[in-house]
């Protein structure tokens, strides 16, 4: 039932930025880290970034300097922000998120979202 949707994802130009959204839903008791990994054809999935629940981040470091990721814990919600695409910045980009539900007497558990699209063109 707990659920991550991303959006924000498309189309742009080299150089430009695009913001991804992850709004996690229903019976959430606490979110632990959370991050945002992407997969480009034909390669595994990598991780981009993440975020703890006291606010430290780490970054992949071809994406450090240009990828910021944050959240917002009243929404529930992890942003990624990313200035100066490049084309190998293309992938499906994936949230994740360490959820502990209301149910659960364990400390948390992995979701995942559906994944959105970023194409970066040269």
């Amino acid at each position: 039932q707990v659920q991550l949707v991303e959006s924000g994802g498309g189309l742009v130009q080299a150089g430009g930025s695009l913001k991804l959204s992850c709004v996690a839903s229903g019976p959430i008791f606490r979110i632990n880290g959370m991050g945002w990994y992407r997969q480009a054809p034909g390669k595994q999935r990598e991780l981009v970034a993440t975020i703890a629940s006291d606010g430290n981040t780490n970054y992949e470091d071809s994406v450090k300097g240009r990828f910021t990721i944050s959240r917002d814990n009243a929404k529930s919600t992890a942003y990624l922000q990313m200035n100066s695409l490049k084309p190998e910045d293309t992938a499906v980009y994936y949230c994740n998120a360490n959820i502990k539900p209301r149910v659960s007497v364990y400390a948390g558990f992995e979701y995942w979202g559906q994944g959105t699209q970023v194409t970066v063109s040269s």
